[in-house]
């Protein structure tokens, strides 16, 4: 995006923010719409009869399964279907909400920067920057399958990163992640709050994101902003974020209050964010604008939020280059999630890259990919009722309950703790050589753990 030349940017950033607070609401218009719309989209918020056609040439829904799966999904209006629907396995991506959460290390060089500036305002923006990368590979409409009670997905070596998440509750759906490198700590519990509208869905969420710089010890709490899925039965499906995503420098007192717009229209405001770097006293210091499905760019501005004088607009970060056409719109960082090839030595049974249905869909087998979750879920089901009859508590391996619970604008959360065996876990592996090499694609799926939950 192009600055703002001096009559275009004139009182703008001012006009935009009088009679608000400064730093309780971001900008409710965007640069980006001021200077006019590129590459414009035509968007049908409700859906039309081309779109649902140009949806099953793609293999994601006939108009019979549409018609069934409409009959059968309206007895839910209303409601919050994390956990209470079956899905048909035709609207899944093969991969889960594990390997989600290790998404955002895609771009996690941004929290090196950010551990390594020692200017507080720009160690926001590359850290606020982070947090809005991951949603280019978020705007997918394909659904990630639920782990497992006592799933789990490890990466290591990705950017000199280790990553652990686990499922750590079914009912409500929680997992637990940890993330860690000479830089920074990643940590996050995460709990899905959805409301389903009939041919959308609203997706809250319910998590609490803690990102620890290790140079200064500085500690950084993301809220990011909720999510609609558009035209889910009728139409072309797409994804809309909107709203504010607040980071905050837990010890400095310094945030960031970033605006996605909501698409209107023929794609008006569409991926847009626009806010500021605020210091604790909550004066405006450095303006962000951008696009989340592009790039996020920065420029100090004056107290009245206005950029100042002689200064530039700079880019924070940018979409890296993406695999063309690819059949889920995976990125070249979401395909080696999948992979084995990048699976560590030794890796866990219980590793999402092992379940039969994941695998089964990667492949192209539906049918296949549709019989092995019934069974996953069934399996599971069968270890809940044996649980209950023997009054037999589900306890993580790799995280630990706190009795913190924190309060989040879509409901409290109870948090989960990174305990650190799999970090000891990880070091006895490399450090051993005389650990048998077994071929990963060998490894049976097993993430069950009633009546061994110590075992290895």
């Amino acid at each position: 995006m192009a600055t703002p030349n001096s009559n275009q940017s004139k009182g703008f950033f001012a006009s935009m923010t009088s009679g608000l607070s400064m730093f309780g609401n971001a900008m409710h218009r965007s640069v980006n719409g001021f200077l006019g719309y590129e590459g414009v989209e035509v968007i049908n918020p409700e859906g039309g009869k081309d779109d649902a056609e140009e949806e099953a040439q793609k293999g994601r829904w006939k108009q019979e399964e549409r018609d069934g799966y409409w009959k059968m999904m309206q007895n839910y209006i209303g409601s919050d279907v994390t956990s209470m629907v079956t899905l048909p396995v035709l609207i899944f991506e093969p991969m889960t909400m594990l390997q989600k959460m290790a998404e955002l290390m895609e771009y996690s060089y941004l929290l090196d920067q950010a551990d390594e500036c020692e200017d507080p305002y720009m160690r926001l923006v590359y850290a606020s920057s982070w947090a809005i990368s991951v949603y280019y590979a978020y705007q997918r409409t394909w659904k990630p399958f639920n782990p497992i009670l006592g799933e789990t997905y490890e990466m290591i070596n990705q950017g000199g990163i280790t990553f652990i998440s686990e499922q750590v509750s079914h009912h409500p759906p929680m997992g637990a992640g940890h993330a860690e490198n000479e830089h920074f700590a990643y940590d996050i519990t995460s709990k899905l709050k959805t409301k389903f509208l009939g041919n959308s869905v609203d997706v809250y969420p319910v998590g609490r994101t803690r990102v620890t710089l290790k140079r200064d010890g500085v500690v950084l709490d993301l809220v990011p902003p909720p999510t609609k899925v558009n035209n889910l039965i009728f139409g072309r499906t797409w994804v809309d974020t909107l709203g504010e995503m607040i980071m905050t420098n837990l010890t400095t007192g310094d945030k960031v209050v970033l605006y996605f717009q909501p698409c209107g229209w023929f794609g008006a405001g569409r991926y847009e964010v626009d806010g500021y770097v605020y210091n604790a006293a909550e004066e405006p210091k450095i303006l962000m604008t951008g696009k989340w499905n592009e790039s996020m760019s920065y420029q100090p501005c004056d107290l009245e939020g206005e950029p100042v004088t002689g200064s530039e607009l700079k880019e924070a970060w940018h979409v890296a280059d993406v695999p063309p056409n690819d059949k889920f719109q995976y990125t070249y960082f979401a395909h080696k999630l999948n992979s084995f090839d990048t699976a560590p030595r030794k890796l866990l049974a219980s590793d999402s890259r092992l379940r039969p249905d994941r695998l089964a869909l990667e492949k192209g087998d539906l049918s296949k990919a549709g019989a092995e979750k019934s069974s996953l879920e069934e399996r599971q089901r069968a270890e809940r009722r044996e649980r209950e009859v023997k009054a037999h508590k589900f306890t993580p391996r790799w995280f630990d309950m706190t009795d913190e619970v924190t309060p989040t604008p879509w409901g409290d959360l109870e948090i989960y703790q990174y305990n650190g065996k799999y970090t000891e876990h990880r070091a006895v592996i490399d450090s051993s050589d005389s650990i048998e090499e077994v071929d990963v694609k060998s490894i049976e799926f097993n993430p069950w753990q009633f009546g061994n939950l110590s075992a290895e």
